[in-house]
């Protein structure tokens, strides 16, 4: 007998939705969440610290709870040790949590956590270890040279005038070296604070002969370096070249042919930039250079070639070395500070990524601290100086200055994110408007271009025991 059409079609959609079904059922996938934690720790002093996180996918529940657990044994440590909670935000999965009762001179591992109904996830460990006795970091800060009027004028201290002043260096012998931006003027600072001018005659211009230093053009000169006999890089942002003024007195272009581009190759007739911004030494005469508008650090060799470190034209956050195969590069985002170690490697000030980067000498790109989301960590990174010891101090554009110490511990040291304004004193009570350029002397002592305070200002660290 032969089977009715209905029967057969309804036989078939049953048996399609039964399976249909079945296959659903079969492929949900519950997961928990994934997250980073802070490659940083905050404020550590003898009994507290703060860590925390970044929640990069809450997998398929939502979270019901995050914060850090810790250990003085456990190197892998979860929440069955010590744990501290954070309450949870309804607008980030970035958070910060703060850690009380620490025992002084300990080291401790640390992971951040996050949890929803399918399971507890962690990220990687961090370590530091407490101080015997600190109770508290922070920046004691003076004006050093400069005043609230713009202009210009030499002088002794808060009696010269300063219009934008962006960069900043130091010789060995304590000088300090200032690219005074909207004068187009380069100055000096001597240790007792007396300021003259060693470069520039006021024009916004270019002259890319060999000229007389006070008779030289530059065009809103920003990040300086000195060499160990004295002679000055310059990197003039708006000719789009690198400059020298020699223990002579001559100002000289030694990279870049003033076409606002990007090429590599002889140093001044092919070679390109667009906005460099910051430059820096290592101990063989090669000069890194940060050409902020091509997201590139490039490398110009004492025989006059340059090339590119690393970085892309297009802006991004990858780290990792270059592969030609794959043409996967490591990628920049507005990069504004420059310093190299006595190891020949690079730390980058990446403003727009609001990270510390590392570039080894086989350029291969890190990041030491900070990283996209984590602005309330690094905000807009613009210098960048090292002192003998490995330790970091930053300007944050955003109104801070920052210290990241060997131990990978960041403090603010004084002002206050966000905040624009003027005032000496202590940590928060010190206030800035866009800091920019920082430098460390040879003899530890710490000096920022305050750019829109037309003022050179000293932090000193103070530690409390």
């Amino acid at each position: 007998m032969k089977t009715p059409l209905l029967a057969v079609i309804l036989f078939i959609s049953v048996a399609f939705l039964d399976t249909g079904c079945k296959k659903s059922n079969t492929d949900t996938t519950n997961s928990a969440p994934s997250l980073t934690t802070n490659d940083v720790i905050l404020d550590v002093t003898s009994t507290t610290a703060q860590s925390g996180g970044t929640v990069t996918s809450i997998g398929t529940s939502v979270i019901t709870e995050y914060g850090v657990c810790y250990s003085t044994s456990n190197q892998t440590p979860t929440i069955s040790d010590k744990k501290q909670t954070t309450p949870l935000s309804s607008t980030s999965y970035t958070f910060a949590t703060d850690l009380t009762g620490l025992t002084p001179n300990t080291t401790y591992y640390l992971r951040a956590y996050a949890t929803n109904q399918y399971g507890t996830s962690y990220g990687s460990m961090v370590k530091f270890t407490t101080s015997s006795t600190l109770s508290s970091v922070n920046g004691s800060v003076i004006t050093f040279a400069g005043s609230a009027n713009s202009g210009y004028g030499d002088g002794l201290g808060t009696a010269a005038l300063f219009n934008n002043a962006a960069g900043i260096a130091s010789d060995a012998s304590g000088n300090l070296y200032v690219s005074d931006s909207f004068n187009n003027r380069i100055r000096k600072i001597t240790p007792d604070g007396n300021v003259i001018t060693i470069a520039g005659n006021g024009n916004a211009g270019y002259t890319p002969l060999d000229t007389p230093a006070l008779d030289a053009e530059f065009y809103g000169p920003q990040g300086l370096a000195v060499d160990v006999q004295g002679n000055i890089f310059v990197a003039d942002f708006g000719n789009n070249v690198i400059r020298e003024i020699t223990t002579a007195g001559v100002v000289k272009t030694v990279a870049g042919n003033g076409i606002a581009g990007y090429v590599d190759g002889a140093a001044l007739t092919v070679a390109e930039f667009r906005s460099p911004i910051a430059v820096a030494l290592d101990q063989n005469g090669n000069i890194f250079v940060a050409d902020r508008d091509n997201n590139m650090i490039r490398k110009i060799t004492s025989a006059g070639v340059v090339s590119t470190i690393a970085g892309t034209k297009t802006p991004g956050y990858v780290n990792g070395t270059v592969n030609t195969t794959t043409g996967t590069y490591a990628s920049f985002r507005d990069p504004s500070g420059l310093v190299v170690d006595t190891q020949g490697n690079i730390y980058v000030a990446d403003e727009g990524n609001n990270a510390i980067r590392k570039i080894t000498p086989a350029a291969v790109v890190t990041t030491i601290a900070g990283g996209p989301g984590q602005s309330t960590l690094l905000g807009s990174p613009m210098g960048i100086s090292m002192d003998s010891q490995g330790n970091f101090f930053i300007t944050d554009e955003s109104g801070r200055i920052i210290e990241l110490t060997s131990a990978n511990v960041l403090y603010d040291l004084a002002g206050s994110a966000n905040v624009a304004g003027f005032a000496d004193g202590s940590g928060t009570a010190a206030q800035f408007n866009t800091p920019k350029g920082i430098c460390v002397t040879p003899s530890g002592a710490i000096f920022v271009a305050d750019f829109n305070n037309n003022r050179i200002r000293k932090v000193v660290v103070v530690s409390t025991n």
